[in-house]
């Protein structure tokens, strides 16, 4: 591995030299600035917080997300993107290091991107540094998802990937991605070693319709596949689908999981959507094989760069899947919960 890196590294400074004379720079490049703000409202149905929704912890509450601060600036050939986000979304994204510690823990921001890239050429691109991860359909931004609340999916896999990627785009319908990465997810510090390595195949078949086939593997993060893809079938119909297996580095478990997206324009500012889920635990010596169901309706209402977004979210589990409780504390196998949020986007 450290052979490869430092190849890498000598094939991209003499490209970067020879391609110094054809570069043209312009001093006065806009830096670009983008973000959003978003709050919510949750009420689960048992009276008290069941289901892990990740970004929307709080029960019967009238909370905040966070503020989602973006800048990024190309000037010829090179450019930036730098993004924090600032408020409870960042004290979620705490990481556990390899000495037992929290990577983020009890700061109330977190380094969503921090990034340089470089175009070698038309097709060829370079970056560096600490990215929104590859894999999955949904992403940590409220302005990327359909719905508020998010999947088991999102939950259990990578939301950043810190390393260095060359992506080649073969034309408008076939690229592939290929890099190094930190031996630890969700961090810009390896715990050992540059020990990931992650692909993206991009296929774009017909008009309106992309897939992404994923592999991230390393002896530390141990190795997921995904795939995410979206048609937009008609004007007013899409569907995505999000199917992923991951297995540990070290011992038993993992997961598998699949997700679809059906989502249909009632008009130009309201949208109905579904999310269907079903994910799966794998066994290990301590316990067995669990799974969980979801089905999460969503309205998205949009006003200007205002979206509202009632949602209802229904969650069936095994019997030894993450535990749900009734109003009066005793086990149940099911839950639900409402959400309107509001997300404004800059």
């Amino acid at each position: 591995m450290k052979k490869l890196i430092l190849l890498l590294i000598a094939v991209t400074g003499f490209t970067l030299a020879k391609a110094q004379d054809t570069v043209k720079t312009t001093s006065d490049a806009p830096l670009v600035i983008y973000g959003s703000v978003d709050t919510y409202y949750k009420d689960d149905f048992s009276g008290h917080a069941n289901i892990p929704t990740y970004f929307a912890s709080d029960n019967n509450s009238i909370s905040i997300g966070m503020i989602d601060l973006g800048l990024k600036k190309t000037v010829g050939k090179a450019s930036f993107v730098g993004e924090l986000g600032f408020g409870p979304r960042g004290q979620f994204q705490s990481t556990p290091n390899g000495d037992g510690s929290e990577a983020n823990a009890g700061n109330s921001f977190h380094i969503q991107n921090l990034y340089v890239s470089y175009n070698l050429t038309d097709k060829f691109n370079l970056t560096a540094g600490y990215m929104a991860t590859f894999i999955g359909y949904e992403v940590i931004s409220p302005t990327g998802n359909f719905n508020y609340s998010t999947s088991y999916l999102f939950g259990s896999g990578p939301f950043q990937n810190a390393g260095f990627k060359a992506t080649y785009a073969f034309s408008d319908k076939v690229s592939l991605m290929a890099g190094i990465f930190n031996d630890n997810w969700n961090v810009y510090t390896s715990t050992h070693d540059v020990s990931t390595f992650g692909a993206q195949l991009m296929l774009a078949p017909v008009k309106g319709w992309t897939a992404y086939l994923n592999l991230a593997t390393g002896p530390s993060s141990g190795t997921i596949f995904d795939l995410t893809t979206a048609y937009q079938i008609t004007s007013a119909f899409k569907l995505g689908l999000n199917a992923a297996t991951f297995t540990p580095a070290h011992g038993g478990g993992g997961y598998d999981g699949v997700a679809l997206y059906p989502q249909i324009a009632l008009s130009k500012a309201v949208t109905f959507g579904l999310r269907g889920e079903y994910f799966e635990s794998k066994s290990t010596d301590e316990n067995p094989k669990s799974h969980v169901t979801g089905l999460t309706a969503t309205l998205n209402v949009k006003a200007g760069p205002l979206t509202f977004i009632p949602e209802v979210r229904l969650d069936h589990k095994s019997d030894d899947f993450t535990t749900f409780t009734k109003s009066d504390g005793t086990l149940t196998n099911s839950a639900s919960q409402f959400v309107l949020a509001a997300v404004y986007a800059f």
